[in-house]
């Protein structure tokens, strides 16, 4: 009998409220189901205060729910980072500045019993050139990819990211989500956070969008444009035909709005599929082209809905006390 694999992230229910200096009640998390198959690549997106890190750090065991349950590979989250199944890549903080880049290595591989070699793991981070140099030293992308290379050290089931790649260059951040991809096609599993939409658009398997410390959109790429902003076709038109066809084409119930440009016609829609094939018909149309929106459109258009439709944002607590990140 075939038996489905433990999920690498099982929340259910999750919600989580913190107490700001003026006594009111900060909602950062309201009630969150997610799962994350092993292998996945998901991103985890949502404007300021989405709740989106505040779900990073009690996956990883940093704080506690104030209800519902997280489960990392069916353990709790805390169990499964000391098992060494479980790393993480903060945006900053963690660094040594007075060691080198390699001594820094050296002290974290000591704390593991069964550390990757060193030279492994600052190679698989691109960074073995500069292993002597101080920490201090290093660029903010360089300080980047050495939190990399020490999250790598305990050869991790699951890395945990939260704007990786912050301090980068283009190669470079090109280069780091090659080895993530190539992590994840050997089975490791990666939930990264970012503000790069570009960069979710570009890796992601998964983008799980979160707003108001809810999830309000989860799935492909595609899929989350196509759902905020429809698909567009557009097609050329006979002249004969044009002003026929563009009146044809306001008059369907898919269709939500059509642009006429020169002997070209572009249409936005709810069902792609019936208009490109309208065209390609009895509309006389051809050269047809269906492509959906952007995900910054689709980004836009989830998250305003989502606030419209939800409770006003509360205010954060100050950075002293725990906030909703």
């Amino acid at each position: 009998m075939t038996t489905t694999p433990t999920p690498a992230i099982e929340i259910a229910g999750l919600t989580k409220t913190f107490r700001a200096r003026d006594g009111e009640d900060v909602h950062a998390v309201r009630g969150l189901d997610l799962t994350i198959r092993t292998g996945e690549v998901v991103a985890l997106l949502g404007p300021n205060g989405a709740g989106k890190t505040t779900t990073l750090d009690i996956v990883l065991g940093l704080t506690a729910p104030t209800g519902g349950t997280a489960r990392v590979y069916g353990a709790d989250p805390r169990e499964a980072v000391v098992a060494g199944r479980v790393s993480a890549v903060l945006q900053t903080g963690g660094l040594l500045r007075d060691l080198t880049v390699r001594e820094t290595a050296d002290l974290v591989a000591g704390l593991h019993p069964d550390a990757r070699p060193v030279d492994e793991v600052l190679d698989r981070a691109g960074i073995s050139d500069i292993g002597g140099r101080m920490v201090a030293k290093c660029s903010g992308g360089e300080q980047q990819r050495l939190r990399f290379a020490l999250a790598l050290l305990p050869d991790p089931d699951l890395l945990v990211l939260d704007e990786p790649t912050a301090g980068m260059d283009v190669t470079a951040r090109r280069e780091f989500w090659a080895t993530m991809h190539a992590d994840a096609d050997a089975g490791r599993t990666v939930v990264f956070a970012t503000h790069y939409l570009e960069e979710a658009d570009a890796f992601a398997d998964r983008i799980v969008l979160m707003a108001q410390g809810r999830t309000v959109a989860d799935g492909p790429t595609a899929e989350i444009r196509a759902r905020a902003t429809g698909r567009t076709v557009s097609a050329t038109l006979p002249a004969a035909h044009h002003d026929a066809t563009v009146a044809r084409l306001h008059a369907r119930a898919d269709v939500a709005e059509v642009e006429q440009l020169a002997d070209r016609v572009r249409v936005r829609c709810t069902d792609s599929d019936a208009v490109a094939l309208a065209l390609l018909t009895e509309l006389h149309g051809s050269e047809l082209e269906i492509t959906t929106g952007s995900l910054e459109s689709a980004f836009l258009a989830i998250t305003a809905a989502a606030e419209t439709t939800s409770h006003p944002p509360t205010t954060r607590p100050e950075p002293e006390t725990e906030a909703a990140r």
